[in-house]
This record gives C-alpha cells, sequence and structure tokens, in this order.
C-alpha cells in the first residue's frame, strides 16, 4: 500500500514536463532597484555608425531612449539582456507591454552562435503613446546576420540565451519606447 502511494506520488509530481507549471512566467519585470543591471545598449558605434541608444529603468519600466542616425552606414540602436536562461520550448509565445512611438521595432533573441551579429528577429509595430501587449510565437522569429534574413537555420528555444529590443527601420531621427514586462506564454501540452 504504502508502495503504491509513493509510486503515485513520484508518478503525479514527475508527470507532464507542464504539469505544475504555469501558463506563463515573467522574464523581466522591472520593478527591482536593480532590474537595469541584466540589460546593456549595443548600438551601430560598434561598426562606426553615429546612433545614439540609451536605457535606464525608472517607475518599474525600462526606458529605451535616443536618435537612429544613418551616417557612416549606422542605422541601429538597441537594448539586450546579458545572458539568461529563459527555458524556452517549441511553441511557446513570447509576449509583453510596451509604450512606443509609432514606430517599427525588432524583438530579437540572442543564441551562443558564433557568427557575428546573429539574433533571431521578429518585428513588431508601437502605436504613439499608446500601451500595447505584443505577443510573438517563436516560431515567427526569423534568422538574420547583419540584419539580413539566413536561411536554413531554424531557432532552437532551448538555446535562447538572451534578449533584446532594436530599432533599425532606416528612419533617423528620435526614439522612444517603454518596457514593462517580458513574459513566456508557455505552449499548451498535445
Amino acid at each position: 500500500m504504502l508502495l503504491t502511494l509513493i509510486a503515485g506520488f513520484v508518478a503525479i509530481s514527475i508527470g507532464t514536463p507542464n504539469a505544475l507549471e504555469p501558463d506563463d512566467r515573467m522574464l523581466f519585470s522591472f520593478d527591482e532597484d536593480d532590474a537595469g543591471r541584466s540589460w546593456r545598449t549595443v548600438n551601430d558605434g560598434v561598426m562606426g555608425g553615429r546612433s545614439s541608444g540609451r536605457f535606464r529603468v525608472t517607475d518599474g519600466k525600462l526606458l529605451f531612449s535616443g536618435v537612429l542616425s544613418l551616417a557612416n552606414n549606422g542605422g541601429f540602436a538597441s537594448v539586450r539582456s546579458y545572458s539568461v536562461s529563459p527555458k524556452l520550448r517549441q511553441g511557446d509565445t513570447l509576449q509583453f507591454r510596451v509604450r512606443g512611438d509609432g514606430r517599427k521595432y525588432s524583438f530579437n533573441l540572442y543564441t551562443p552562435d558564433r557568427r557575428t551579429a546573429f539574433s533571431y528577429r521578429a518585428d513588431f509595430k508601437t502605436k504613439r503613446n499608446e500601451w500595447i501587449e505584443v505577443s510573438i510565437p517563436l516560431d515567427r522569429f526569423q534568422a538574420t546576420s547583419f540584419g539580413r534574413p539566413v536561411s536554413n537555420r531554424p531557432l532552437r528555444p532551448d538555446q535562447v540565451s538572451g534578449i533584446g529590443i532594436l530599432l533599425g527601420d532606416k528612419s533617423p531621427g528620435e526614439f522612444e519606447i517603454e518596457v514593462d514586462w517580458i513574459k513566456a506564454i508557455r505552449a499548451e501540452d498535445e
């Protein structure tokens, strides 16, 4: 009897991989005093460009702003997390709440790939001065190198080690986007 109870408990505890996980997991919220320590900016200055982008965490939000410049073959500004392990799986969806300036941004996923300027990207459009929630299934992310699509490089969600937001819409001028939170919505069991 005791052995049957223990075996039943183990089966319930182990269950399917999602059995005890909630449908969504908060990857980043910016309520903590040190929330900005997990983030950094990477702008086109690494290639000689002149764009400026900076971020700060204030009032529980990450504020990313600056000026996009096309001078010196530039044209991008980004903010990205340092190494993280979001434990993503096939079928998951990333969801985030942002308030932007009406421009089109890219949500980027980074893997430990040794290729320069490599990421997986999905574009999203903001609404000027309006909070919106954006949901992007992982299967919508496209492999890119230097902003150009790369074929035959499917995303392996378990390899994602960083996330970020990039502006590279070829429209010079000021920009500003606020991020409230970023979640991973777990795929439903089949």
